[in-house]
Protein backbone atom coordinates (compact mmCIF):
# COMPACT_ATOMS: atom_id res chain seq x y z
CA UNK A 1 0.00 0.00 0.00
CA UNK A 2 1.34 3.44 -0.95
CA UNK A 3 1.63 5.97 1.86
CA UNK A 4 -0.23 9.27 1.62
CA UNK A 5 2.50 11.95 1.83
CA UNK A 6 0.25 14.97 1.28
CA UNK A 7 0.64 17.79 3.86
CA UNK A 8 -1.94 17.98 6.64
CA UNK A 9 -3.21 20.53 9.19
CA UNK A 10 -3.46 19.82 12.92
CA UNK A 11 -6.84 19.14 14.56
CA UNK A 12 -8.02 20.33 17.97
CA UNK A 13 -7.80 17.69 20.70
CA UNK A 14 -8.93 19.68 23.76
CA UNK A 15 -9.11 23.21 25.13
CA UNK A 16 -11.19 26.01 26.62
CA UNK A 17 -10.91 29.66 27.70
CA UNK A 18 -7.19 29.34 28.39
CA UNK A 19 -6.26 27.93 25.00
CA UNK A 20 -6.22 24.76 22.93
CA UNK A 21 -4.06 21.76 22.13
CA UNK A 22 -3.89 20.49 18.55
CA UNK A 23 -2.26 17.36 17.12
CA UNK A 24 -1.64 15.62 13.82
CA UNK A 25 -3.29 12.20 13.65
CA UNK A 26 -1.39 9.13 12.36
CA UNK A 27 -4.60 7.95 10.69
CA UNK A 28 -4.59 11.07 8.50
CA UNK A 29 -0.81 11.33 8.10
CA UNK A 30 0.38 7.69 7.99
CA UNK A 31 4.06 8.68 7.83
CA UNK A 32 3.78 9.70 11.50
CA UNK A 33 3.16 6.09 12.46
CA UNK A 34 5.58 4.75 9.87
CA UNK A 35 8.37 7.03 11.08
CA UNK A 36 7.44 6.94 14.79
CA UNK A 37 7.09 10.71 14.86
CA UNK A 38 4.63 12.82 16.87
CA UNK A 39 3.60 16.40 16.16
CA UNK A 40 1.35 18.79 18.09
CA UNK A 41 0.71 22.48 18.79
CA UNK A 42 -0.14 24.32 22.01
CA UNK A 43 -1.97 27.66 21.66
CA UNK A 44 -2.42 29.73 24.85
CA UNK A 45 -4.65 32.79 25.16
CA UNK A 46 -3.81 35.64 27.56
CA UNK A 47 -3.42 34.20 31.09
CA UNK A 48 -3.61 30.71 29.60
CA UNK A 49 -1.75 28.12 31.69
CA UNK A 50 -0.82 24.66 30.40
CA UNK A 51 -0.78 22.49 33.52
CA UNK A 52 2.42 20.62 34.45
CA UNK A 53 2.88 17.47 32.43
CA UNK A 54 5.44 15.03 31.11
CA UNK A 55 5.35 13.04 27.90
CA UNK A 56 6.22 9.54 26.76
CA UNK A 57 8.42 11.01 24.01
CA UNK A 58 11.50 13.19 23.65
CA UNK A 59 10.84 16.22 21.47
CA UNK A 60 11.88 19.62 20.19
CA UNK A 61 9.60 22.61 20.84
CA UNK A 62 9.55 25.65 18.56
CA UNK A 63 7.76 28.91 19.39
CA UNK A 64 5.74 29.89 16.33
CA UNK A 65 4.11 33.02 17.74
CA UNK A 66 4.00 35.29 20.78
CA UNK A 67 6.01 35.30 24.00
CA UNK A 68 5.57 33.69 27.39
CA UNK A 69 7.15 31.63 30.14
CA UNK A 70 8.06 27.95 30.21
CA UNK A 71 8.78 25.95 33.34
CA UNK A 72 11.20 23.10 32.62
CA UNK A 73 12.17 20.52 35.24
CA UNK A 74 14.78 18.01 34.12
CA UNK A 75 15.00 14.77 36.15
CA UNK A 76 16.62 15.39 39.54
CA UNK A 77 17.14 19.05 38.74
CA UNK A 78 15.80 22.44 39.80
CA UNK A 79 12.99 24.15 37.92
CA UNK A 80 14.19 26.35 35.07
CA UNK A 81 11.87 29.32 34.50
CA UNK A 82 12.60 30.40 30.95
CA UNK A 83 11.38 33.42 29.01
CA UNK A 84 10.34 32.21 25.55
CA UNK A 85 9.47 34.08 22.38
CA UNK A 86 8.84 33.59 18.67
CA UNK A 87 11.75 31.73 17.03
CA UNK A 88 12.91 29.86 20.14
CA UNK A 89 13.89 26.22 19.80
CA UNK A 90 13.81 24.16 23.01
CA UNK A 91 15.04 20.58 23.48
CA UNK A 92 12.86 18.45 25.78
CA UNK A 93 14.45 15.08 26.69
CA UNK A 94 12.64 12.09 28.19
CA UNK A 95 11.32 12.62 31.72
CA UNK A 96 11.22 16.41 31.56
CA UNK A 97 8.23 18.07 33.25
CA UNK A 98 6.99 21.28 31.64
CA UNK A 99 4.40 23.97 32.18
CA UNK A 100 3.63 26.91 29.88
CA UNK A 101 2.10 30.33 30.60
CA UNK A 102 1.09 33.33 28.51
CA UNK A 103 0.54 36.72 30.16
CA UNK A 104 0.60 38.73 26.91
CA UNK A 105 -2.28 39.84 24.66
CA UNK A 106 -0.87 37.94 21.67
CA UNK A 107 -1.64 34.22 21.50
CA UNK A 108 1.37 32.05 22.40
CA UNK A 109 1.74 29.15 19.94
CA UNK A 110 4.31 26.38 20.49
CA UNK A 111 5.01 23.54 18.05
CA UNK A 112 6.16 20.13 19.34
CA UNK A 113 7.75 17.47 17.16
CA UNK A 114 9.45 14.36 18.48
CA UNK A 115 10.27 10.66 18.54
CA UNK A 116 7.49 8.28 19.62
CA UNK A 117 9.47 5.05 19.19
CA UNK A 118 9.41 4.51 22.98
CA UNK A 119 5.92 5.93 23.41
CA UNK A 120 2.58 4.20 24.00
CA UNK A 121 1.28 4.92 20.49
CA UNK A 122 3.37 5.14 17.33
CA UNK A 123 3.07 8.59 15.76
CA UNK A 124 1.30 10.18 18.72
CA UNK A 125 2.37 11.85 21.98
CA UNK A 126 0.82 10.70 25.25
CA UNK A 127 0.96 13.38 27.96
CA UNK A 128 0.73 12.59 31.67
CA UNK A 129 -0.64 15.52 33.68
CA UNK A 130 0.34 15.99 37.30
CA UNK A 131 -3.03 17.51 38.25
CA UNK A 132 -6.43 18.46 36.86
CA UNK A 133 -9.38 16.18 36.09
CA UNK A 134 -7.10 13.84 34.12
CA UNK A 135 -4.09 14.25 36.42
CA UNK A 136 -1.98 11.85 38.46
CA UNK A 137 -3.43 13.14 41.77
CA UNK A 138 -6.99 12.42 40.60
CA UNK A 139 -6.16 8.77 40.01
CA UNK A 140 -4.98 8.01 43.54
CA UNK A 141 -7.27 7.51 46.52
CA UNK A 142 -7.23 9.99 49.40
CA UNK A 143 -5.38 7.44 51.55
CA UNK A 144 -2.52 7.12 49.09
CA UNK A 145 -2.20 10.90 48.70
CA UNK A 146 -2.23 11.40 52.48
CA UNK A 147 0.47 8.81 53.06
CA UNK A 148 2.66 9.72 50.08
CA UNK A 149 2.74 13.46 50.81
CA UNK A 150 2.15 13.26 54.59
CA UNK A 151 -0.89 15.56 54.58
CA UNK A 152 -4.26 15.54 56.37
CA UNK A 153 -7.65 14.60 54.93
CA UNK A 154 -8.70 18.11 53.91
CA UNK A 155 -5.41 18.86 52.21
CA UNK A 156 -5.48 15.57 50.31
CA UNK A 157 -9.04 16.20 49.11
CA UNK A 158 -8.08 19.70 47.97
CA UNK A 159 -5.06 18.40 46.06
CA UNK A 160 -7.22 15.76 44.37
CA UNK A 161 -10.34 17.77 43.62
CA UNK A 162 -9.79 21.53 43.55
CA UNK A 163 -8.42 21.77 40.00
CA UNK A 164 -11.43 21.05 37.78
CA UNK A 165 -9.67 22.04 34.55
CA UNK A 166 -8.19 19.59 32.05
CA UNK A 167 -4.77 20.25 30.51
CA UNK A 168 -5.19 23.99 29.93
CA UNK A 169 -6.82 26.55 32.26
CA UNK A 170 -7.21 30.32 32.36
CA UNK A 171 -5.77 32.00 35.44
CA UNK A 172 -7.11 35.15 37.07
CA UNK A 173 -5.24 38.28 36.02
CA UNK A 174 -4.05 38.85 39.61
CA UNK A 175 -2.39 35.41 39.92
CA UNK A 176 1.37 35.77 40.31
CA UNK A 177 3.40 33.27 38.30
CA UNK A 178 7.18 32.80 38.60
CA UNK A 179 9.21 35.41 36.75
CA UNK A 180 11.71 34.05 34.23
CA UNK A 181 15.38 34.12 35.20
CA UNK A 182 17.88 35.17 32.50
CA UNK A 183 20.50 32.64 33.60
CA UNK A 184 17.94 29.81 33.34
CA UNK A 185 17.65 30.34 29.59
CA UNK A 186 21.29 29.46 28.90
CA UNK A 187 21.52 25.99 27.40
CA UNK A 188 17.74 25.55 27.45
CA UNK A 189 16.65 27.59 24.43
CA UNK A 190 18.13 29.01 21.23
CA UNK A 191 16.40 31.64 19.13
CA UNK A 192 16.63 30.46 15.53
CA UNK A 193 15.64 33.86 14.15
CA UNK A 194 18.56 35.58 15.91
CA UNK A 195 21.24 32.85 15.82
CA UNK A 196 24.20 33.08 13.40
CA UNK A 197 23.30 31.70 9.98
CA UNK A 198 24.84 28.38 9.00
CA UNK A 199 24.17 29.03 5.32
CA UNK A 200 23.22 32.32 3.71
CA UNK A 201 22.80 32.69 -0.07
CA UNK A 202 22.11 36.23 -1.27
CA UNK A 203 18.62 36.72 -2.75
CA UNK A 204 17.93 33.03 -2.25
CA UNK A 205 17.70 31.81 1.34
CA UNK A 206 19.34 30.93 4.62
CA UNK A 207 19.33 28.24 7.27
CA UNK A 208 19.99 27.97 11.01
CA UNK A 209 20.80 24.52 12.39
CA UNK A 210 19.86 23.39 15.88
CA UNK A 211 22.43 20.76 16.88
CA UNK A 212 24.68 19.60 19.71
CA UNK A 213 27.05 22.54 19.14
CA UNK A 214 24.62 25.36 19.85
CA UNK A 215 22.08 23.49 22.02
CA UNK A 216 23.76 20.43 23.62
CA UNK A 217 20.46 19.11 25.02
CA UNK A 218 19.42 17.99 21.52
CA UNK A 219 21.95 15.19 21.99
CA UNK A 220 19.78 13.79 24.79
CA UNK A 221 16.66 14.24 22.66
CA UNK A 222 18.29 12.46 19.71
CA UNK A 223 16.93 14.95 17.20
CA UNK A 224 18.38 17.80 15.19
CA UNK A 225 16.38 20.70 13.77
CA UNK A 226 16.65 23.61 11.37
CA UNK A 227 14.85 26.79 10.39
CA UNK A 228 14.98 27.46 6.65
CA UNK A 229 13.93 30.73 5.02
CA UNK A 230 13.55 30.83 1.25
CA UNK A 231 13.22 34.19 -0.54
CA UNK A 232 10.37 34.87 -2.94
CA UNK A 233 10.56 32.66 -6.09
CA UNK A 234 13.84 31.10 -4.89
CA UNK A 235 14.48 27.35 -5.01
CA UNK A 236 15.87 24.83 -2.53
CA UNK A 237 18.19 22.31 -4.18
CA UNK A 238 16.89 18.77 -4.61
CA UNK A 239 18.45 16.73 -1.82
CA UNK A 240 18.07 13.88 0.64
CA UNK A 241 19.12 12.89 4.14
CA UNK A 242 22.10 10.63 3.54
CA UNK A 243 22.26 9.14 7.05
CA UNK A 244 18.88 7.37 6.98
CA UNK A 245 17.21 10.13 8.98
CA UNK A 246 13.59 11.17 8.56
CA UNK A 247 12.78 14.84 8.01
CA UNK A 248 9.56 16.21 9.47
CA UNK A 249 8.69 19.67 8.14
CA UNK A 250 6.25 22.29 9.44
CA UNK A 251 5.54 25.26 7.17
CA UNK A 252 5.96 28.32 9.39
CA UNK A 253 5.23 31.08 6.90
CA UNK A 254 4.40 31.68 3.24
CA UNK A 255 3.69 29.09 0.56
CA UNK A 256 5.38 27.31 -2.32
CA UNK A 257 5.52 24.33 -4.62
CA UNK A 258 7.04 21.04 -3.51
CA UNK A 259 8.03 17.84 -5.29
CA UNK A 260 9.23 14.55 -3.79
CA UNK A 261 10.80 11.77 -5.89
CA UNK A 262 11.19 8.27 -4.49
CA UNK A 263 12.02 4.73 -5.52
CA UNK A 264 12.20 3.94 -9.27
CA UNK A 265 12.27 7.65 -10.11
CA UNK A 266 8.61 7.98 -9.22
CA UNK A 267 7.34 11.44 -8.30
CA UNK A 268 5.38 10.52 -5.17
CA UNK A 269 4.23 14.03 -4.25
CA UNK A 270 3.64 17.26 -6.13
CA UNK A 271 1.74 19.85 -4.15
CA UNK A 272 1.49 23.40 -2.84
CA UNK A 273 2.46 23.80 0.83
CA UNK A 274 1.11 26.60 3.05
CA UNK A 275 1.63 27.87 6.60
CA UNK A 276 0.35 25.33 9.11
CA UNK A 277 1.04 22.28 6.92
CA UNK A 278 3.05 19.34 8.27
CA UNK A 279 4.71 16.81 5.97
CA UNK A 280 7.20 13.97 6.30
CA UNK A 281 9.69 12.91 3.65
CA UNK A 282 10.54 9.17 3.75
CA UNK A 283 14.15 8.07 4.18
CA UNK A 284 16.37 8.71 1.14
CA UNK A 285 13.54 10.28 -0.90
CA UNK A 286 14.61 13.48 -2.70
CA UNK A 287 12.69 16.70 -2.02
CA UNK A 288 12.81 20.17 -3.58
CA UNK A 289 10.81 23.35 -3.01
CA UNK A 290 10.20 26.58 -4.96
CA UNK A 291 8.85 29.52 -2.96
CA UNK A 292 5.90 31.62 -4.07
CA UNK A 293 6.53 35.39 -4.49
CA UNK A 294 6.06 36.07 -0.75
CA UNK A 295 8.69 33.51 0.25
CA UNK A 296 8.56 30.26 2.23
CA UNK A 297 9.83 29.38 5.72
CA UNK A 298 9.83 26.00 7.42
CA UNK A 299 11.02 24.39 10.65
CA UNK A 300 12.12 20.76 10.49
CA UNK A 301 13.24 18.11 12.90
CA UNK A 302 15.61 15.42 11.66
CA UNK A 303 15.81 12.10 13.49
CA UNK A 304 19.51 12.43 14.36
CA UNK A 305 21.17 15.16 16.48
CA UNK A 306 23.73 16.12 13.80
CA UNK A 307 22.12 15.39 10.42
CA UNK A 308 23.90 15.11 7.08
CA UNK A 309 22.39 15.89 3.69
CA UNK A 310 23.37 15.18 0.11
CA UNK A 311 22.37 17.89 -2.36
CA UNK A 312 22.09 16.94 -6.00
CA UNK A 313 22.34 20.44 -7.48
CA UNK A 314 24.42 23.54 -6.75
CA UNK A 315 28.09 24.18 -6.12
CA UNK A 316 28.23 21.39 -3.50
CA UNK A 317 25.93 19.10 -5.46
CA UNK A 318 26.89 15.43 -5.71
CA UNK A 319 26.94 15.59 -9.52
CA UNK A 320 29.92 17.99 -9.35
CA UNK A 321 32.01 15.19 -7.86
CA UNK A 322 31.23 12.69 -10.64
CA UNK A 323 33.80 12.48 -13.44
CA UNK A 324 32.81 13.90 -16.89
CA UNK A 325 33.04 10.55 -18.65
CA UNK A 326 30.69 8.92 -16.16
CA UNK A 327 28.20 11.77 -16.48
CA UNK A 328 28.25 11.55 -20.28
CA UNK A 329 27.58 7.82 -20.16
CA UNK A 330 25.02 8.03 -17.37
CA UNK A 331 22.95 10.73 -19.09
CA UNK A 332 23.80 9.44 -22.60
CA UNK A 333 24.73 12.93 -23.77
CA UNK A 334 27.67 14.33 -25.79
CA UNK A 335 30.64 16.03 -24.10
CA UNK A 336 29.28 19.50 -24.97
CA UNK A 337 26.05 18.86 -23.04
CA UNK A 338 28.00 17.53 -20.06
CA UNK A 339 30.20 20.66 -20.06
CA UNK A 340 27.13 22.93 -20.04
CA UNK A 341 25.62 20.86 -17.21
CA UNK A 342 28.83 21.05 -15.14
CA UNK A 343 29.40 24.76 -15.80
CA UNK A 344 26.11 25.80 -14.16
CA UNK A 345 25.48 26.50 -10.47
CA UNK A 346 29.15 26.97 -9.60
CA UNK A 347 28.47 29.63 -6.95
CA UNK A 348 25.06 28.77 -5.46
CA UNK A 349 25.25 26.07 -2.79
CA UNK A 350 21.86 25.01 -1.44
CA UNK A 351 19.45 27.79 -2.42
CA UNK A 352 19.05 29.23 -5.90
CA UNK A 353 17.87 32.82 -6.57
CA UNK A 354 14.92 33.38 -8.90
CA UNK A 355 15.72 33.15 -12.65
CA UNK A 356 16.71 36.50 -14.16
Amino acid sequence: MELDLSPKLAKKVYGGDGGSYYAWCPNELPMLREGNIGAAKLALEKHGFALPRYSDSSMVAYVLQGAGVAGIILPESEEKVVAIKKGDGIALPFGVITWWYNKEDTELVVLFMGDTSKGHKAGQFTDFFLNGTNGIFTGFTTEFVKRAWDVDDDTAKALIGNQTGKGIVKLDANVKMPEPKPDHRKGMALNCEEAPLDTDIKNAGNVVLLNTKNLPLVGQVGLGADLVRLEGNAMCSPGFSCDSALQVTYIVKGSGRLQVVGVDGKRVLETVVKAGNLLIVPRFFVVSKIADPDGLSWFSIITTPNPMFTHLAGSIGAWKAVSPEVLQSAFKVPAETEKVFRSKRTNDAIFFPPPK
